[in-house]
């Protein structure tokens, strides 16, 4: 090797100080590559002016896109996720410790909450679950959560259980980049709409369920049992629950404040609102409907069971009487009216006969029999 090829290669000062203007000096480790998403993450997709960015990047990657991007933000939705990926997704989108632990479990109470400047909705999902026949036990409604973080820039949703899929909602939003250009309070709405159309489509589920257990109860061949009323009885109550505490919130956010939804966006949260009043109604009127057949059902028991105590006290009457007769011939004293009578068996006999004949037809004819 040559003096002037020596003087051109870097010598191992020259390294070492590339090493530590490219971050890869002694001690320092060059990150990895970003990984996919979870399982738990069902879609993530960056939106610039309503329109869905190509790929499905990382969370982290769509979100910082998201920000350096004009009219842009990201909608990630999750689907039960486990502690360790809602925590990642917490940190990366900022949001409230306790928030986060919210949103591991269902069953909440559909509420909005504030948190800095991250909106916290939470809302219940409601789906129907086919059944031939109704039982003591079969489930007639399945509800489960979905919990909508909306940010500045991006919108995150965690479902819980199987009822309520926002897939359908996803590509028809995606549809409606006018409405989507509106920015995350648009999907705010967009899965808001969708729950209130499932109460609906419930709802007429059930009122087929119940126009057909009303026919069972005033049928004569054949009636309802109540454990099965009971059952259809508590899963309209389930489904109460789920709709009815929606009205408060959704009208909050009708409110004037810097958090709602942008003003070009009450229009649509209206109507939302509007749906939900008429799935309210619906839902109330089939409980109050349910409590009523339950009622007859139980007066018409008390009926049954009065009718058996009727014709138990006539039987035991009839039967008394023959005793009575046999018991007086069974004393065996001397001096008797027909007891050396020949035919005195038989007359005792006959006369049992005619008690028994006489005391059958007029309970037959009072309508104890």
């Amino acid at each position: 090797m040559d003096q002037r090829t020596a003087r051109l290669r870097p010598g191992p000062g020259l390294h070492a100080l590339l090493d530590r203007l490219l971050g890869r000096g002694p001690g320092r480790t060059v990150p990895a590559p970003r990984t996919s998403n979870p399982d738990a993450v069902v879609d993530c997709a960056v939106y610039v002016h309503g329109r869905r960015e190509p790929g499905r990047p990382h969370f982290a990657d769509a979100y910082a896109r998201s920000r350096h991007g004009r009219d842009a933000f990201v909608w990630l939705g999750l689907h039960e996720p486990d502690p360790a990926v809602m925590a990642a997704v917490g940190r990366v989108f900022g949001l409230d410790e306790l928030a986060v632990e919210q949103a591991l479990a269902d069953g909440h109470r559909p509420t909005v909450q504030r948190h800095a400047d991250v909106t916290l909705l939470v809302l219940r999902t409601a789906g129907y679950v086919e059944h031939d026949e109704l039982t003591e036990d079969s489930e007639v409604i399945d509800t489960g959560d979905v919990m909508v973080f909306v940010g500045d820039r991006f919108v995150v949703t965690v479902r819980h259980g199987a009822a309520g899929a926002l897939t359908s909602v996803r590509a028809e939003i995606e549809r409606r980049p006018a409405l989507l250009a509106e920015g995350p309070w648009a999907v705010a709405y967009a899965v808001c709409a969708r729950m209130v159309d499932l109460y609906l489509e419930v709802a007429g589920h059930v009122e087929r369920d119940l126009e057909r257990v009303e026919e069972s109860v005033f049928a004569r061949d054949r009636a309802a049992d109540i454990p099965q009323l009971y059952q259809l009885k508590r899963e309209v109550v389930e489904f109460k629950r789920a709709v009815l505490p929606l009205q408060t919130p959704l009208r909050t956010l009708l409110d004037a404040h810097p958090a709602n939804p942008p003003r070009a966006l009450h229009r649509w949260f209206a109507d939302v609102d509007t749906r939900l009043a008429r799935a309210v109604d619906r839902v109330a009127a089939y409980d109050d409907l349910l409590t009523s057949i339950v009622q007859s059902r139980l007066a018409q028991l008390a009926v049954e069971q009065n009718n058996d105590m009727r014709k138990i006290a006539a039987w035991a009457a009839i039967a008394a009487a023959q005793t009575g007769i046999a018991g007086i011939y069974g004393m065996n004293f001397a001096h008797m009216p027909e007891l050396a009578w020949r035919y005195g068996y038989a007359g005792a006999l006959g006369l049992m006969a005619v008690a028994a004949f006489t005391l059958y037809r007029l309970f037959r004819r009072s309508g104890w029999l």
